[in-house]
């Protein structure tokens, strides 16, 4: 495995059953930095003090014209809180988590959590943990094979678990989901201030970087990748995403919306929980996603994406759900990088 996504080598095996209580909260941010995160930004650091972990948000990380809110920034963060959480379940643990200890004081500290001897995972526990390193975004084109309704109901309850919604865009609305995407796409293609964002997270097929996104994970070859920062950074793309990603909406298998009935730090570190407990059990099941998050990231826009599904709360999170081609891991960094000393 190239050095950049060794990281991904995650294996119940390396657990330190007989370590210190700081070896095996190390061993949960290993799998917590796996979670997804908006461009691959990674916008989390951990701190480790005797048997406490302690989920802190990465400010500098933000991504100010995307997300100004911060609030993707959270969401991304609820996902690894979930990684860690379920990590802790794997091995006969239960984390004991208090959710913004201080919001006050310290508004960046997330989530602190400490660990206990519990009953022995469960099968869908023990099923999701092995999904962690196997679930990677896939924004290629899906087959053409639907996600059985078994599935969305299942993956509906998973929302629900962690006081988040998921609901199926159905065929009636698919086009007018599909032109949401294709006037955020046209919109955010035409803002210098976006291109410059975008393009700082994109990076060459061959690289050293352990966050961003490599041009592979959007099809590029290895020359193409190359140019991929110059040309999202200088060129007005919009037209062309539009039309690339009315495409990929309206011949997916599934098209989900994720939300929650607030709009707030607690709530979005709900619908982080809520997606990455998702998409391991897509994974569980062989089913891939991929994001279309433009309608919401736009103000404008929000609100139409709201009123077209037709129910009570905010859009977090909008994504598809097929069976598409393997595809390999984004970076991510190493334990040196993201736990504070």
């Amino acid at each position: 495995m190239p050095t950049e996504l060794e990281e991904w080598n995650v294996t119940e095996a390396s657990f330190p059953a007989k370590g210190t209580p700081a070896e095996r909260l190390a061993f949960l941010v290993r799998c917590a930095i796996l979670a997804p995160s908006e461009h691959n930004s990674q916008p989390w650091v951990f701190h480790i003090t005797g048997e406490t972990l302690e989920l802190i948000a990465d400010r500098k990380r933000a991504l100010p014209v995307v997300d100004p809110e911060h609030r993707e920034l959270v969401i991304s963060c609820g996902a690894a809180l979930y990684h860690l959480e379920l990590a802790a379940r794997r091995f006969g643990y239960r984390a004991d988590v208090s959710i913004l200890p201080d919001l006050k004081r310290h508004p960046d500290l997330l989530a602190r959590l400490s660990l206990h001897l519990s009953s022995p995972a469960t099968e869908e526990e023990l099923a999701l943990f092995e999904a962690i390193p196997r679930r990677h975004t896939n924004r290629l084109a899906f087959e053409p094979k639907p996600v059985p309704a078994d599935l969305l109901a299942s993956l509906g309850d998973a929302a629900r678990a962690h006081g988040a919604w998921l609901v199926p865009i159905d065929h009636d609305h698919r086009v007018r989901a599909a032109e949401l995407v294709m006037e955020a796409d046209r919109l955010q293609g035409s803002d210098m201030r976006f291109r410059r964002e975008l393009a700082a997270w994109i990076h060459p097929n061959h690289t050293s970087s352990h966050d961003g996104v490599p041009g592979y994970g959007f099809g590029f070859s290895t020359v193409a990748s190359y140019l991929g920062p110059f040309v999202v950074r200088n060129f007005d793309w919009g037209d062309e995403q539009a039309r690339h990603d009315d495409e990929l909406a309206e011949a997916a298998p599934a098209l989900v919306v994720l939300g929650t009935e607030k709009d707030e730090p607690r709530a979005w570190l709900n619908a982080g929980k809520a997606l990455a407990h998702v998409l391991l059990a897509a994974t569980t099941r062989g089913v891939s996603a991929s994001f279309l998050n433009q309608p919401i990231e736009l103000a404008e826009l929000r609100p139409r994406l709201s009123a077209l599904l037709e129910r009570a709360g905010l859009p977090q999170l909008m994504f598809r759900l097929g069976y598409g081609p393997s595809v390999q891991p984004t970076p991510r960094r190493g334990l040196e990088e993201v736990i504070r000393r």
